[in-house]
């Protein structure tokens, strides 16, 4: 089960940043609050804290988060802000689950 488990945390790393990036988003473009600056801030140290606990080398565990995070964005896109990714938007992300996939779990050479 590595393989849900590292997904699994590349889910929360990206819900974690993009959070961290739409709150100011809100205050800055919306004229929400700018108490939102707060939890946001929170939400980008726990995302920088998240891409520590993977279990790769950092500009490996880097690539490949970027499969996942064009995903999880897109789901953002459509349970957040209620625009549903177009299937291009979903062929792309799922190519890119794929890139993912292998940049993470190939077999790799001792050494």
């Amino acid at each position: 089960m590595p393989e849900l488990k590292t997904f699994v945390l590349f889910m929360a790393t990206a819900i974690a940043e993009i959070a961290g990036c739409y709150l100011p988003y809100l205050w800055l473009r919306q004229g929400q609050s700018a108490w939102l600056l707060i939890p946001g801030a929170m939400s980008l140290a726990l995302f920088a804290w998240l891409l520590t606990l993977h279990p790769t080398a950092a500009g490996r565990t880097y690539a490949a988060y970027g499969g996942v995070y064009i995903f999880v964005a897109l789901l953002w896109l459509w349970l957040v802000e209620d625009i549903r990714p177009t299937a291009w938007d979903m062929t792309g992300a799922l190519i890119t689950l794929v890139g993912m996939g292998i940049i993470m779990f190939a077999p790799r050479e001792a050494g």
